[in-house]
């Protein structure tokens, strides 16, 4: 019997940065059960123009939708100023290549990113950015910021992308229990840890029965 917890988000998707602490709890239970866990970034947005300010404050009152909701810290002070491009690959290929060099590694990665994205407000979508991250989580710079180049993390990340996409996954962040490869759906969308820890909690009892 061969069981994984999969968790489907993006970065740069503010429910998800809402979803952290929620997800880390989750993660650490599946974890104490024996069961591996795997990162699969879904490309909230790829490519793209510049926000406009409409965009702009439709953003912004999601932040504050997810932080009223979840309590999660935003800095909406200059937060995507002008010329902003909400361009999500880079930050989800820096996870792919984490995961690949070294998936412990990654989880830190991606509590760095979304922190400083969200609650520094700084800019994550440039390779200098995420490499200095990369740096900060325990990475080599010159190692991470090679392979974050490379052909190989590209195809990578746009082979998570599509994964993603064709199982029809529309909204992030998502948790996928896997079991001899068989998926079940815990969670599309946020909901609270306490909703959440009861139902991994009796699927980790099926998956530890199989």
């Amino acid at each position: 019997m061969s069981a994984r917890l999969l968790y489907v988000m993006d970065p740069m998707c503010s429910w998800c940065w809402g979803f952290a602490p929620v997800a880390e709890a989750l993660i650490a239970q599946a974890r104490e059960a024996g069961v591996d866990t795997r990162l699969v970034p879904g490309g909230l947005r790829s490519g793209g123009s510049a926000l406009d300010a409409s965009t702009r404050k439709y953003i912004l009152e999601h932040w504050q939708a997810v932080h009223d909701a979840t309590g999660q810290g935003f800095r909406f002070d200059g937060a995507m100023p002008d010329g902003f491009v909400y361009d999500t690959e880079p930050a989800c290929r820096a996870l792919v290549t984490a995961r690949e060099l070294d998936a412990q590694g990654m989880w830190r990665l991606l509590k760095l990113i979304q922190a400083s994205f969200y609650a520094q407000g700084v800019d994550v979508t440039h390779a200098p950015q995420l490499v200095d991250l990369a740096a900060q989580a325990g990475f080599d710079r010159e190692a991470f910021a090679a392979h974050f180049a490379s052909h190989d993390s590209r195809a990578a990340t746009a082979a998570d992308f599509a994964w993603v996409q064709d199982l029809g996954i529309a909204g992030f962040p998502t948790l996928l229990a896997e079991r001899n490869g068989q998926l079940a759906l815990l969670t599309n969308g946020y909901q609270p840890l306490d909703s959440l820890q009861p139902l991994l909690g009796r699927w980790l009892q099926q998956a530890a029965c199989a």
